[in-house]
């Protein structure tokens, strides 16, 4: 009788554990022949600091750090504790890494020039957006974008190298802190998605090749902003109802994003009788979302214009948002123009 030795089946136990957000990023620097390793870096950067801010808001309701700060930013509104702490820590890694020549930050009035003339990137990016929600335990996160200087390397930044429309962006994507923390982005070649195990302090491909339903049955506004808002948008609000559509709204931007990107829906924030400009910002909030959303195959309006077409002429200008499912972008957009015909 032919025997061999017992070997037990090791197979479940050796499961992957998947790619790593360092390993992914290495694989597709090959997509950038003009690229030597500075955009990987600054991702990496952001990562890193991605790392720090959600350990801070982990532990905020131990730590002190919630609440407010006790000043307001240049929108005019009071900056929480932890808007500061996300700012700091974003700023810091972003001036470490070397490889960024300037910043546009939410928090701040003027851009951060960092004497860095080799510096080939410029980076805006909303620290902490939806920070009020963090007393009350609701999804936070973290939204940027990242565009090559338009003048010399090796010369001090001028405007053009700032007010740049979002079609210049190089890459995009945004953080979100919520039941798991996820970092979400594009560098124009589709959009992939990672989950953070906090036990090995590594972000791991969760979500790759995303790709937005091209309609869905999701709308999400500020409904309370009724009576502000115009008869264009009321009308679509009402078709949404009459079909039975879920209301969802959650506050925090980068949350309601997220969901719809996955699920299919509509995010819509638009003028209104008080900011009739709108209320979002262009550089580092509107533009970052839409490049993630035209990469997965969804759109982003401004209610008549594509907004990476949008040549921004101030830091911190505002827009009105209609993004999400194609569909019911368009079909927004089509109530507007019914609506002032």
């Amino acid at each position: 009788m032919k025997t061999k030795p017992y070997q037990p089946d090791h197979s479940a136990l050796g499961y992957s554990v998947g790619v790593t957000l360092d390993r992914f990023i290495k694989m597709k620097q090959d997509d950038f022949p003009f690229a030597s390793g500075e955009l990987s870096q600054i991702l990496r950067d952001i990562a890193l600091a991605s790392k720090i801010v959600n350990r801070e808001i982990n532990r905020a309701g131990l730590s002190n750090i919630g609440g407010a700060f006790g000043n307001t930013n240049v929108q005019g509104e009071e900056q929480q504790k932890l808007d500061v702490v996300a700012n700091i820590r974003f700023s810091r890694a972003l001036t470490k890494g070397g490889e960024v020549c300037a910043i546009v930050s939410e928090e701040d009035d003027e851009v951060i020039d960092l004497q860095n003339s080799s510096g080939k990137y410029v980076v805006a990016m909303d620290p902490l957006d939806g920070s009020s929600n963090i007393d009350v335990n609701i999804s936070i996160g973290t939204i940027f974008s990242i565009y090559r200087r338009v003048t010399p390397v090796g010369s001090p930044i001028q405007p053009e190298d700032i007010m740049q429309p979002g079609n210049k962006q190089v890459a995009a994507g945004y953080v979100l802190y919520g039941s798991s923390t996820m970092l979400v982005y594009t560098t124009g070649k589709g959009v992939n998605g990672f989950t953070y195990e906090q036990s090995l302090g590594e972000f791991f491909l969760s979500h790759p090749n995303i790709c937005a339903p091209k309609d869905g049955k999701i709308y999400s506004i500020n409904e309370g902003l009724n009576s502000q808002i115009s008869e264009g948008i009321k009308n679509y609000i009402t078709s949404c109802k009459e079909r039975d559509f879920s209301a969802r709204y959650i506050g925090s931007l980068v949350a309601d994003f997220h969901r719809n990107l996955l699920k299919g829906g509509i995010y819509i924030y638009p003028s209104t009788a008080k900011a009739p400009e709108g209320k979002l910002r262009l550089l580092y909030e509107a533009n970052s979302l839409a490049f993630i959303a035209e990469q997965a195959g969804a759109s982003a309006s401004d209610g008549r214009n594509r907004i990476l077409d949008i040549q921004p002429t101030s830091l911190h200008q505002r827009t009105p948002l209609y993004i999400g499912s194609t569909v019911m972008v368009e079909e927004a957009e089509g109530h507007l123009k019914e609506a002032t015909v």
